[in-house]
């Protein structure tokens, strides 16, 4: 069995901070053998077939999100919240639904302020795709979850997915996918910095998929025990050059808002020298939108099946 399966299979039983050292080392030993796809794969920057551009001809797309895998994260969302809304740009929170108490409060101070709430699994220790009739069974509290929130997006724990499974949701996007990362559990890239839809089946319609396409913070800066954000610029201004989706992960759990960080954090100072990075840049150049709104767009404006979908 590979390694990185027997992993998955027994960290239940490691300490956290056995689980990020062995996930460290091992990425470290690896980077080098995927330099050539990640963090750049110069084949995903293929436009879909009758892309005519972003609204207001603007260059490129800027996403942001926030995956809340804790209660820890969860009492820093409006900490978080509050550094997005200082630069002026909005982003969504996607609680895990059945982990820790999701604040209802916390949920409308959110989307009062102009940023979106989604579903980030029911739980975040599984792989709910592992059976058919699991997701099924998931599928139903999700979706209850999905109509009280009055939300219309999802992603997946740990980023696994099953594009045809997630027909049985009430969505009009998922997000639990990537143009390239082979770090990931399950790291089957999608070879694209833009939306793409996938189609319905004979009982659900299709929705669009976003896969994000600037790494995550906890790849960078906890198991790549990155320094500086080199990575996330020099990143987005290939998307930038390539007009398509800077779609970003930031995880408020992971977030240091002090001044001492522990083995598992990063400094927030990162974090705001990427958004004054995007702001002063490229004022003026992006289209800054929620995944709601990227949805909405690609929907309307491209209407024919233009990507094969992986599973």
């Amino acid at each position: 069995m590979p390694i990185h399966k027997t992993y998955y299979l027994i960290k239940s039983f490691m300490p956290r901070w056995l689980q990020i050292y062995i996930r460290s080392n091992v990425l470290l030993k690896k980077r080098h053998k995927y330099k050539d796809v990640w963090p750049v794969d110069e084949k995903a920057a293929t436009p879909p077939e009758g892309w005519t551009g972003w609204p207001e001809g603007k260059k490129f797309a800027f996403v942001l999100t926030h995956d809340v895998e804790n209660a820890k994260g969860h009492d820093n969302c409006k900490k978080l919240a509050e550094v997005d809304e200082s630069f002026g740009f909005r982003s969504s929170f996607n609680f895990v639904a059945k982990d820790y108490p999701v604040s209802a409060t916390l949920r409308q101070y959110l989307t009062e302020r102009g940023f979106e709430v989604g579903i980030h699994g029911l739980h975040h220790d599984k792989n709910p795709f592992r059976s058919k009739a699991i997701f099924q069974k998931q599928a139903v509290e999700i979706n209850r979850c999905l109509k009280e929130w009055n939300s219309v997006g999802f992603r997946c724990p740990s980023m696994y997915h099953n594009l045809e499974m997630l027909h049985d949701l009430n969505i009009e996007y998922d997000a639990s996918t990537f143009d390239t990362d082979p770090f990931e559990p399950q790291p089957d890239g999608m070879g694209t910095i833009f939306p793409f839809k996938v189609p319905g089946n004979s009982q659900r319609n299709g929705y669009i998929e976003l896969p994000y396409t600037l790494p995550q913070d906890f790849l960078l800066f906890v198991l790549m025990r990155e320094k500086n954000i080199d990575i996330w610029k020099n990143k987005l201004d290939w998307i930038a050059e390539n007009g398509g989706m800077a779609l970003l992960i930031v995880h408020p759990n992971y977030i240091n808002f002090n001044q001492k960080t522990n083995y598992d954090e990063y400094p927030v100072r990162h974090y705001i020298e990427f958004l004054e990075y995007v702001k002063s840049r490229y004022k003026g150049q992006y289209w800054h939108a929620l995944p709601k709104d990227v949805a909405q767009f690609y929907r309307a404006h491209f209407k024919r099946k233009q990507h094969v979908s992986k599973d």
